[in-house]
Parts: C-alpha cells; structure tokens; sequence
C-alpha cells in the first residue's frame, strides 16, 4: 500500500499546477518559443539544487514568481491559496507593470539590496536563468547590443543581491562569462 504523500509536496504541487495554468498560452520570447512555465520551473530547480533550499513556500513563490507579472493572477489569489508567506514574497520580486520599462529596470537595481533573504534568492535565481537565456537562446530579434545590454543590466541587480547564497552567485558569475564569451565581449 502506497502511503499518502506529505501536505507539503502537494502545497508544491498546487503551485506548480496554478503557475501552468496561469501560464498555459505564454511562450518564452526565444526562437522556438519555449512554454514559459518551464522559466518559473526552471528557477525553483536552481534554488533547490544549488542553493539547497528545501522551503517549500520559497519554492512555491519561486514557480509562482510571474503569476501576478504576467498573467491576470493578482496578489489577491496567491494569499488565498498559498498564504500571506508567498504572497509577501511574490510582491518582492514583482515589476509594477503600469511604469515604463526603464524605470521598472533602474527599480530592480535600487531595491534589490533592500529584499528579504528569500525574494533575494528568488531574484538571483530568475536573474541566473535569464542571462543563460538571453546568452544561449535569445530572444527573437534581440540584436547583439540589445544582449550585451541585457547582461550588463543583471549584473548590476545581481550586485545588489551578493552574500545570499555563494553557490547561486557563482552559478550568476559562470553564466554571465559563459554569456559574455558567446556573445564575443570576453576572450
């Protein structure tokens, strides 16, 4: 007889399953438009597998990081159905989409010194996916500067983030070289 899986696993399982359907028509903006989910998925792999994180609210607001970004999930629907914990940590990490996009930039920079531990974490790792995408699987159209600009731009919010975890920025520092050679800005 199979015994019944813990309430935690299956408080990540919902997550996971709210942040797919949230996501269900949303595709990565790289050449094979990937699904997105697997961008949110990919980020709680990270915290779990470099960072060692075994919360599962952190994990949980990890795959559920763009809900409220990108999709017409609201604040609101994450504290019903994961609590006050991930939402709080959701909100952290979450552009006001109602301003221009280089001032949401510039705000990621100023703020990311003043997050939680946790939204920090979240952030590095969402930050060491997106340069890895940008470097290896651009987005459709994105011109050479246009990535060496995106590069440059995590760096400088990853800045604000060290001494969260030095097994995650590491991965950022090997990533963005990694980035920065196949882009042909480092020998």
């Amino acid at each position: 007889m199979l015994s019944k899986k813990p309430v935690e696993v299956d408080f990540l399982l919902a997550a996971l399953r709210f942040s797919a359907e949230k996501h269900t028509n949303q595709r990565r903006k790289d050449e094979d438009a990937s699904p997105y989910v697997n961008h949110p998925i990919a980020v709680a792999t990270l915290l779990a597998e470099i960072a060692g994180v075994r919360d599962l609210r952190l994990l949980a607001a990890a795959v559920l990081h763009d809900t409220v970004e990108d999709t017409p999930a609201t604040f609101e629907d994450l504290e019903r159905e994961f609590g006050p914990t991930v939402r709080r940590l959701v909100e952290e990490v979450t552009d006001d989409k109602t301003s221009p996009k280089g001032e949401r930039k510039r705000s990621q920079i100023e703020h990311a010194p003043h997050l939680s531990r946790d939204a920090k974490l979240i952030k590095l790792a969402d930050k060491v996916c997106n340069v890895r995408d940008v470097a290896e699987s651009p987005p459709k159209g994105w011109p050479l500067e246009r990535r060496r600009e995106y590069l440059d731009w995590a760096a400088n919010v990853v800045a604000g983030l060290r001494g969260v975890d030095p097994n995650l920025e590491a991965r950022f520092d090997e990533v963005l070289r990694r980035g920065r050679k196949s882009l042909g800005l480092e020998a």
